[in-house]
């Protein structure tokens, strides 16, 4: 009826811009998308290469079952291209649905399972049939890995007046948003 709806989780997260200056978005896209050169070796960072077996931190890793852009296949070599300890998630949905895909959304499942650094390879028609399906957002899962992987909480630094010494002119967002 011309009237627009009420703004969904995908509807906001395909309105968020990219926040990239142009030669970085650039360069990202060309150099890990269309030519995938950290995958192959070939990214540079200062003249140097950088190798996804140089990594010697965990590694929590996201497919999406219907992922047009990466497809699960091709995340999932993540296991057999590093190193480290590597946990792979399997969610359903796919390139945006599947990631935006909050606690509570209904219908959401997902796999997951970790590989050791010192394990060995396991292809994905092994991880599909020995991956433990799990109802619900994978959401609270990566919170976990995080949490079993993190120190103790800190506090935030100080914001506003505390941190700079100055007292606020005025309610945010600011006067300047309405000036013509």
């Amino acid at each position: 009826m011309g009237e627009r709806g009420p703004t969904t989780d995908l509807m906001a997260w395909n309105a968020d811009s990219t926040r990239m200056p142009y030669r970085m978005h650039s360069q990202y896209l060309r150099q890990l998308f269309l030519d995938n050169d950290l995958a192959e070796d070939r990214f540079m960072v200062e003249g140097k290469p950088v190798a996804l077996t140089d990594i010697r931190v965990p590694i929590f890793a996201v497919g999406t079952v219907s992922d047009h852009v990466a497809p699960w296949h091709s995340t999932y070599k993540i296991n057999f291209q590093t190193d480290t300890e590597v946990t792979y998630l399997l969610t359903t949905g796919g390139h945006n649905a599947g990631i935006v895909s909050e606690p509570g959304h209904a219908g959401r499942s997902f796999q997951v399972m970790a590989r050791k650094a010192d394990d060995h390879y396991r292809d994905p028609q092994t991880f599909l049939a020995q991956a433990p399906r799990k109802d619900g957002s994978w959401w609270p899962e990566w919170v976990g890995w995080l949490a079993a992987r993190s120190g103790a909480a800190v506090a935030p630094p100080p914001t506003g007046a505390a941190a700079s010494g100055y007292a606020p002119r005025g309610d945010a967002p600011g006067s300047y948003v309405f000036e013509d």
